[in-house]
């Protein structure tokens, strides 16, 4: 019987979960619940200079803000730091790593040689079979692994096909350096075996890393897990993806006011495919994820398709749903904390019912935050440029005509509403328009909305008629 499927997302709190990133977390998530597995989470905090709470907490806040939970708590690697130095002594004792001495002089004069003679800087093997008996005084020496010199290491990748590697462009890396601590290479493959790690997905740029990792998964004797090494991401030009293509931080798409699926489907396709199928639930991508279906090329992230499948997602999701997405959304974007605030139940009662107008016109919460603003403001409301030219002199005519018929509805719905301005336009020769857009001025402030019956109904009849009449008396 095969082992249960074990993957891991293993971030370093050096800064915020970044879209790429994001798209490794997911992978590893969808992968592990479509074999009914688990995806464990290890912050690698083990360099102390640059590791920050803050960036723990960020990347915390943006695994769970886009959905993707771990199983069980994350580990610090940091906090395994005692077991990685065992490990290291454990290849001492097996001969398979060995204390360099050399001294920062000699290292310099070796990365000299190495360039003069344009070969790769490689450390050359001074002191792989000498006596440490013969180490010069004073110097606290590094352990390096005994990595093999002959033959070759093979990937066997899931993206990337079979990848060789040979032995000889493999130099004996550090894995503790002259001050006791540990180096990446050795404490990742500690803690992946450690935590029955079965599948590593990550990014290509971990390529040579695994072939180093599976020297010293093969030293110590253990099982080397299945590897699978993801394309980067690359911008709309092909470029490496850059701040201006949409290398930020999760939190900054969450403030941009895209919907947790809507990115979850988007990374879901940069690098993975399902035929030609480009919306899909959440359900879907579990159900259909293999890591198969990861492509070798580059993906390119580009913000029209995402900005697009956000507003399917928008139009699609349930009112009630929206609304929540809309509230968790607020605290994130600038005036959104006051609009939160304000937010009674009454007016999100009015929201609500505003939500089927409004997000047909909205591809991020933050045009449906715009649209909405009109239900938040207050009398008498200030208008933008384009609503008070709106309410001319022949604006104003036609305002005052709409609300002596708005004020005589016998039933305040949007078909009632609609049926009796058009017949007042019908009767007075004039197009809907003409009346239509001088009341969207004097409702919303703006020169843009939802339909304005819409707006009317959901205003209400006292406080539309009161707007109406602010702006009549300017």
């Amino acid at each position: 019987m095969s082992s249960p499927v074990v993957t891991r997302f293993a971030p370093s709190p050096t800064g915020f979960l970044h879209i790429g990133g994001a798209r490794t977390a997911l992978f590893n998530w969808a992968f592990a619940k479509n074999q009914d597995g688990k995806m464990l989470l290890r912050i690698e905090d083990t360099d102390r200079e640059r590791s920050t709470e803050e960036a723990v907490a960020a990347i915390l806040e943006g695994l769970k803000w886009l959905g993707l939970e771990w199983d069980g708590a994350a580990v610090s690697q940091y906090s395994r730091v005692t077991r990685h130095r065992e490990m290291a002594e454990e290849l001492l004792k097996r001969g398979k790593a060995y204390y360099c001495y050399c001294t920062p002089a000699e290292l310099d004069a070796m990365r000299a040689k190495a360039e003069a003679e344009r070969r790769p800087i490689r450390y050359d093997g001074t002191w792989r079979d000498r006596d440490p008996s013969t180490a010069p005084a004073g110097i606290k020496p590094v352990v390096r692994f005994r990595a093999p010199q002959d033959g070759e290491t093979v990937i066997q990748d899931h993206a990337q096909g079979r990848v060789v590697i040979p032995n000889k462009d493999l130099d004996d890396l550090i894995i503790l350096r002259s001050d006791g601590n540990p180096t990446y290479n050795l404490s990742v493959v500690v803690d992946d075996h450690d935590m029955g790690v079965t599948h590593i997905i990550r990014g290509v740029d971990h390529l040579t890393n695994a072939a180093r990792q599976m020297q010293i998964y093969m030293a110590m004797g253990w099982d080397v897990p299945s590897m699978t090494h993801v394309p980067l991401i690359h911008g709309p030009d092909g470029a490496k993806l850059s701040k201006r293509h949409g290398a930020l931080g999760v939190e900054a798409y969450r403030a941009m006011g895209y919907l947790p699926a809507a990115l979850r489907n988007y990374l879901a396709r940069l690098g993975w495919s399902h035929g030609d199928d480009e919306i899909f639930s959440t359900e879907q991508l579990v159900e259909w994820f293999t890591l198969g279906g990861i492509g070798k090329s580059a993906a390119r992230f580009d913000f029209a398709k995402l900005e697009n499948l956000n507003g399917h997602y928008i139009r699609h999701t349930p009112d009630s749903e929206l609304l929540l997405h809309f509230k968790s959304f607020l605290p994130h974007v600038e005036g959104g904390e006051a609009l939160l605030e304000a937010l009674t139940p009454e007016l999100e009662t009015k929201l609500l019912l505003s939500l089927p107008g409004l997000k047909e016109r909205a591809k991020t919460l933050v045009e449906l935050m715009a649209s909405a603003r009109y239900l938040f403001a207050k009398r008498p409301l200030s208008l933008d440029d384009k609503a008070n030219a709106l309410l001319n002199e022949e604006g104003k005519a036609a305002l005052k005509g709409a609300h002596e018929v708005l004020a005589a509805a016998a039933e305040w719905s949007g078909p009632a509403l609609e049926a009796a301005v058009k017949a007042h336009a019908e009767a007075a020769g004039m197009k809907l328009g003409k009346i239509a857009q001088p009341l969207r001025a004097a409702l919303t402030g703006t020169s843009t909305s939802p339909g304005i019956f819409d707006v009317l109904e959901v205003l209400g009849p006292e406080e539309s008629l009161g707007r109406i009449a602010d702006q009549l008396k300017n």
